[in-house]
């Protein structure tokens, strides 16, 4: 498999999109390759279904222009941070060989979210050790392979932020990827029942979130990350917007 510059992982499908969509579309804009996984199918979502998730999945892939995309089809819900899923993403981590790592936030409203989060920082870890065995489809050895950077994003819950990314010019079309997921979010029209994602002030809460992390750094619209690492520079010109 082809390494690329940025591996997203989501819980489920539309988390990446909702937390990170802008900086993919940025980072692809700057010529970096970024590939999504999604740990779910989102089967216990309560709109839509797994058939129609997969297919929005596909079409905000296309729309943000990613390398490529997969699911792990772990079960929504009740997937646990144990061996047999690190093991799992330990795999995929190492195949990709990502630079950056996103993922969902440490604290969120969806359990899975948080368990999405340890998951994937424990699993970044374990990647990085050689006595720890994985495979490739053909049978060879991956190497052992530690990502530099994880950077959490943010979704439901206001957490502050250690980094913001200036998305100004791609906040259009991060919200058009999220609004591929016609099942899950504001629609006059259908006559499924309402969820917390499902409002209208849901979808509008994405757009002025972006507006007011931009407003933070002194531009029209940004995206915020967590770090469990303390984030450094070897120019410190380069923190300056």
């Amino acid at each position: 498999m082809k390494t690329i510059d940025i591996l997203a992982f989501g819980a489920h499908p539309d988390d990446v999109e909702l937390g990170c969509a802008g900086s993919i579309a940025l980072s692809i804009s700057q010529g970096k390759s970024v590939a999504i996984i999604d740990l779910t199918q989102g089967e216990l979502g309560t709109r839509g279904n797994v058939k129609k998730r997969k297919n929005e999945a596909k079409k905000a892939g296309e729309i943000l222009g990613v390398s490529h995309r997969e699911n792990m089809n772990f079960r929504d819900g009740f997937f646990q941070n144990d061996e047999a899923h690190q093991l799992a993403l330990i795999a995929k981590i190492r195949s990709y060989r990502p630079q950056i790592i996103l993922c969902n936030a440490h604290n969120d409203r969806h359990i899975d979210h948080g368990k999405a989060n340890k998951l994937v920082n424990d699993s970044c870890f374990l990647s990085g050790l050689k006595k720890i065995e994985s495979y490739d489809s053909t049978g060879n050895k991956h190497q052992a392979w530690r990502p530099k950077l994880v950077l959490e994003y943010i979704q439901w819950v206001d957490i502050q932020p250690d980094v913001v990314v200036d998305i100004s010019n791609h906040l259009e079309i991060k919200m058009k990827a999220v609004k591929a997921y016609s099942t899950q979010f504001f629609d006059p029209n259908s006559k499924e029942s309402e969820t917390p994602i499902s409002s209208k002030n849901f979808i509008e809460s994405v757009s002025y979130r972006a507006r007011n992390f931009g407003r933070l750094i002194g531009v029209d619209a940004g995206e915020g990350f967590t770090s469990r690492s303390l984030l450094s520079t070897s120019n410190i010109f380069h923190l300056i917007q």
